[in-house]
Formats: structure tokens, sequence, C-alpha cells
């Protein structure tokens, strides 16, 4: 079944075959995303009006919206040229005026005969003590006020769209609906006491009141459902794919293993022995791991993934790490290799700086498999970088990583198992969006002897006594961070900040102890401002957020964020993870410019309050929304219409739990669900799940 269902086809039809779309309304819906009738079946109205029947507009509060039977009185002609007409109208315990600009008497004269009765509807307020209804939303004749629904739906809109012109075309994409049989597992459908899907969607549409409208409706939980589930069907079935791909068992003898940890100066945590003992299985399995490796600042992921490049090396195989950026890729090679002596193992590094003979040797040394362990930006998986035996690829920094790129890692024929190591933490909400197709081991334990690092914020009137504060803390032989303020989309006026702060910084501590590194530098000079810094020979770095990610300095023990208050939650946990990875006590400090707004300020507290990272990510995203907390562009995350990340995490991971379920009972979705479950892929436009069907 790989074309569309004859019984979608109507959902699926230009939207000018609705009544009352032309060409002109149709580029209007455009605007507000909706291209095809099945668009409008997901447009739920976000408000309703009560327009129900009343006696007497006496019988509610003013100002609102009330619905009356009137009797038609007299009409007033405007007093001045540009006045309004009123007409004098009684219901069955007052008088009031219906008000009017701009209209043509003869068109009100037949719309409101004196002596007969009308039903309106319409916003009245009190003017002067005079109720008022001006140009009423509703004027019908008595026997045609039974069509006017109790709640009538409000909807959004664009330029060029009227609520009437969206209900119109709503009723006519509802005499589409199909009655397809149902995709949700039975006994979740009656634990929940959720609608059939038709019906869910006419309820939808039809609110009988305020609650109707809320995300835990049991119709709009349905649908918001029925997405969740479409979305993770699709990841189970990509999930399935890579796991039947054909895998490679890598298991080893556990030696190389066993002498990097009698080395370690330190005894793994709980969740980092936990974590190796999942990828082990995984990769001593036949099916291909699809592993994501979640874990806070500073939670041990490295010497994790190492212990995975070892069981590669250990089965006769290689392994490859890599990073988004070079600086990462030569971080990630310098802390690894105290571990790779200590196993005994040869480490490489290959980047885009590689040229001429030196680049040809290590490649030949590569493809020879005398490299065990190779450690690059994504350019080692350029064609002519060829391995022995590749067993193992760990990709760092998941965010610039889709699930199409890992998909495409597949198709380039590599049975190597995946790893892919994330230290964002991520609401579960979101990683289950994002990373529902991998299994996911979590790092949530900081390393024994980590001490917290005490977070300060001070305003910036005391810039004076943070640098006297600096200048003890560096006379004692400690270094620091001094982060600049992000300004919104110019790298420039980041720049201009970090070079002048560069410049009173070097006046106040003398030009050999401070260093700058910003992204505008050209490779060579960063890396030999971060290798100055390392190597302890200047005190104090100056940067942009360039350092967020994956910067290692142990001596460093302060970090100071300027205007703090312009940065995301995320990025100053991020920020703050830099600093306490030595014996030191830590401190980091936060300026911000007063007078602080209210997220700023929420946001300064959380972090003062907690060094939790999957606390903090939780509160970014109630705060901030999804889009934003994995940055839209490349969040890979999908577009939900009914569905809210934020607030229905739990719906997600039941989907993602039934999506599994259901492909382990029916992989070919062959069964009546499965069927009604290929249905809702195509209902949902989940066609690259269809095309994993029919690839399977």
């Amino acid at each position: 079944m790989s074309s569309r269902p004859p019984e979608l086809f109507p959902l699926f039809a230009s939207l000018e075959t609705l009544p009352g779309v032309g060409e002109k309304t149709a580029r209007a819906f455009a605007q507000i995303g909706v291209e095809r009738p099945r668009d409008l079946l997901f447009t739920l109205p976000h408000g309703c009006i009560d327009r129900r029947l009343r006696r007497s507009i006496r019988e509610v509060a003013l100002p609102a919206t009330v619905t009356v039977e009137v009797e038609v009185g007299s009409h007033i002609a405007p007093r001045s040229k540009g006045g309004p007409t009123r007409v004098m109208v009684r219901d069955a315990a007052t008088d009031f005026q219906l008000v009017f600009f701009h209209a043509r008497d003869d068109f009100l004269q037949k719309q409101l005969p004196t002596g007969q009765r009308r039903t309106i509807s319409g916003r009245v307020e009190l003017f002067d003590g005079v109720a008022q209804m001006t140009h009423p939303d509703h004027i019908l004749r008595p026997d045609e006020a039974k069509d006017l629904p109790d709640f009538e739906p409000v909807y959004p809109l664009s330029a060029g769209l009227t609520q009437r012109v969206v209900a119109k075309a709503v009723a006519g994409a509802m005499t589409r609906l199909p009655a397809p049989a149902e995709w949700i597992d039975p006994a979740l459908l009656a634990r929940e006491g959720w609608p059939g899907w038709g019906e869910a969607v006419a309820r939808a549409h039809a609110p009988q009141g305020i609650e109707d409208l809320a995300y835990t409706a049991p119709v709009r939980a349905r649908l918001a459902y029925d997405e969740l589930f479409a979305h993770q069907l699709t990841l189970a079935l990509a999930r399935s794919q890579l796991r039947r791909a054909k895998g490679r068992v890598s298991a080893g003898d556990g030696g190389l293993r066993a002498r990097t940890l009698a080395a370690l100066p330190f005894v793994p945590t709980g969740a980092q022995v936990r974590a190796m003992a999942e990828i082990a299985a995984d990769m001593a399995s036949e099916a291909r791991m699809n592993r994501l490796l979640q874990g806070d600042v500073g939670s041990g992921k490295t010497l994790v993934a190492f212990m995975a490049l070892l069981i590669a090396v250990e089965a006769g195989g290689q392994g490859v790490m890599m990073a988004p950026t070079e600086i990462l890729a030569r971080q990630h090679f310098d802390s690894l290799a105290p571990f790779a002596r200590d196993a005994g193992v040869r480490l490489e590094l290959l980047t885009g700086r590689d040229k001429g003979a030196e680049r040809a040797a290590k490649l030949a040394e590569l493809a020879a498999g005398r490299i065990e362990i190779l450690v690059g930006t994504h350019a080692v998986f350029q064609r002519e970088v060829a391995f022995a035996d590749l067993r193992l690829a760990v990709v760092d920094e998941q965010h610039r990583f889709g699930v199409a790129q890992r998909m495409e890692l597949g198709a380039k024929g590599l049975a190597a198992d995946m790893l892919v190591m994330t230290a964002t933490p991520i609401p579960r909400s979101l990683s289950l969006a994002q990373y529902g197709d991998m299994d996911i081991s979590l790092l949530d334990e900081k390393p024994p002897g980590r001490r917290p690092v005490k977070t300060a914020l001070i305003s910036t009137e005391r810039m004076d006594e943070v640098v006297a504060h600096l200048r003890r803390a560096l006379a004692e032989g400690r270094q620091a961070y001094w982060v600049c303020p992000l300004v919104e989309d110019s790298e420039t006026l980041d720049l201009a900040s970090a070079e002048e702060r560069f410049r009173v910084l070097r006046a106040a501590f003398g030009e050999a102890s401070v260093g700058l590194v910003h992204g505008q530098l050209p490779a060579g000079e960063k890396d030999a401002a971060m290798a100055d810094f390392v190597a302890g020979r200047t005190r104090l770095l100056v940067a942009t957020t360039v350092i967020e990610v994956g910067v290692n300095v142990p001596n460093a023990s302060i970090m100071v964020i300027e205007q703090a208050e312009t940065f995301g939650l995320a990025q100053l946990h991020q920020l703050r993870g830099r600093v306490g990875r030595g014996s030191a006590e830590s401190t980091c400090l936060m300026l911000f410019q007063p007078p602080l707004s209210g997220p700023g300020e929420r946001r300064l507290k959380i972090l003062r309050e907690t060094e939790d990272g999957f606390r903090i990510a939780e509160e970014d995203l109630a705060m901030r929304g999804a889009g934003d907390v994995l940055g839209t562009a490349q969040s890979g995350l999908p577009r939900f219409r009914v569905a809210d990340l934020e607030r229905q995490a739990g719906l997600m991971a039941v989907a993602q739990s039934d999506a599994r379920t259901l492909l382990a009972t029916d992989p070919g979705l062959q069964t009546a669900r499965g069927r009604a479950a290929r249905l809702l892929l195509w209902l949902m436009e989940q066609d690259r799940g269809i095309r994993l069907i029919s690839a399977g």
C-alpha cells in the first residue's frame, strides 16, 4: 500500500473544492498553513462565543456578547452627516438600541422591518447608561435562529479571512470525513474515555463551552494523541529498519577496558556503569545499535564513550568519534589521549587541517587498520576516508544531526553501531519527539569529588568589585573566563563587546595574562588562544559563547557572564558547567543590568537555586516553548497542529511505547489495527514512515 488510500482523496483535494473558497481565499488560508481540506480538520478553534438564546440583555453582566429575540421598533436617521443610524428594539424585559455606521437605509429596512421579530446576536455595551449593540454579528428571522450554534467556534485568521468564511469551509471539509477503523489501542481508548476519530473531529469544531478548548478535554487529547502516535510510529519504523539492517556482533574480552578502569583515579558513578552495560549489550547483539547518551555537563560522557570505542577495538575493529567543530574534535582528542595511553591503543585526529603527505599517511594507516580510534569532524565521512573495519561511530552534539542524517549514515552501508552524545539536557517530551527512534542512556549523577559551583547574581553597577575579586583570584594562581553579552543577530556587535572588554581587562591585568577568543577568529588563532589558556600561559580568557560547549580546563574556577539576563537558561547552564571541573571551589558570577525584567529575573533565580540540568531544561521549556529550546531552525522537531509538547509530555511517552509495542507484534502493519495505523500515517502525512513500511 504505497499510494494514498482512496477514502482520503477528498481530504487531499484542492482547497478550492470547498464551499466559499476561491483562489484569493485559498491564498489567505495558506497564510495560516491551510492548503488542503485535511489541514482544516486539524485547525481547531482557539476560542468560542456563547450564542445561547437569552430572554433579555438584563440576564447578563454587560459588556458581553448576547443573543436575544426582539421586536423591531423605529429607525432613527443620523443626526449629522456620517453619524450612525439607530434602530430601537425591545426584548422580553427592556428596550435598547442597535447602532449602524455607513449602512444604507433600504438595506436596514429590509433586514429589520419595524413591527417584526428578529433574533439578534452581538456585543452589547452601555453608553451614558443606554444599552447599545453596534453592528450585530447575526440578524436572523426566528425560524432561522435554530441554525445558530449555542457556542460559536473562533478560528485563527489571516488577512482576507473572516470567521464566517472559515466556519463555512470547515463545514464543507466535515462532509468529507472517512469512517476509518480504530488505530488506537482499545484498552487505552477505554481507559481515557476518548471518542472515535470522526466524533472527536466533529466535537472539537463544535465546543460546548470554554472547557472543551482545554488541551485536557477528551476530544482534544484524542486528536493530540493521534498526531503524537503517528510521529512515534514513524520513528519506531525508522528504529526497527535500523535494527533490521544487518548489524555486527561486537563483543570484546574486556582486557582493554579493564586496563583503562584500573588506571582511573576515581570510581565510575552508578549511572556510568549502567550506561556502559547498556551499550555493551547493544554492541554484542546482532541488531544495529542506535543509542543516545544524554548527560548533563560534567556527568562523565567521555569515559562512557571511550569504553564503547574500546569494545570495537577489542572485537578486532575500529571506532570513530565525530564532533561538529574542529575545536571540539581537538578537545575530544586531548581528553581521550590519556585514556588511550592507559589502554595502549592508537588514537589519531583527522581534521580539515591535515594536508598533503601527512593526510595521505593517516588515511593509509586508517585503511590498513593500524589507527584503532579516530577523532574528527563530520569530514571523516568523506569518500576518500576508508576504514579497515569500522564498528562504532560516536557522534557528539546531536542537535546538528537529525533523524535524516542518522539514516543517511546507515545508508552509507556502514553496519557500524551508532552512539550519539549530547551534553544538552533535553526535557523528556522533546527527547522523545526528537530521538524517539533511539534508545536512551541517561547519565543523571555527577562524578564524586565534583564540587557544586557557587552562583551569585551581581548588578553591573558593582563591576569594580568583580574586577577586584578577579585580581585576588588570579594572584593566587587561579584561572577565569569572562563571557561577553550576546547581541541579537549581530556578530559584529558581539565582537565589539568582546574586544572592548578585552581591552579594559588587559589594561587592568597586564597584556600577557589575558586572552581573547570569538567565533570570527581564524581557526589557527582560536586554537592558539585556547592552547595558551589550557597551558596556563594566560590566566583570563575573554570569550563570546564559542566556549559554551566542551571546553575543559580544570584549573579554571571562576566564570563571569556579563549581561547574563540576555542569555537563555540552557546556555547559562552550559557556560557555568565550564568551571567546577577541578578540586578548587568554583564560582559563577552572573552580572545583570538593572532593572531586571520578569523572565530575566526568573531565569537567573532558577540557576541560583539548582545545578540539575534536567530541571533547568524543563523550566526552560515552560518559559520559552519547544521550538525555542531546541532552536526551531535546526531542531528537527515535527510541527504539531493539535498536540502541545510543553503540556502533553505524558501522551508522548504513551505514544512511544504504544508504537513500539504495535510494531513488535505486527511489524508489517498487516492486522486490522495495523492497517488502520497505515491510514493514520497517510492522514498525518508521515510519508517517511510509509516509505519505511514499503522498504521493509
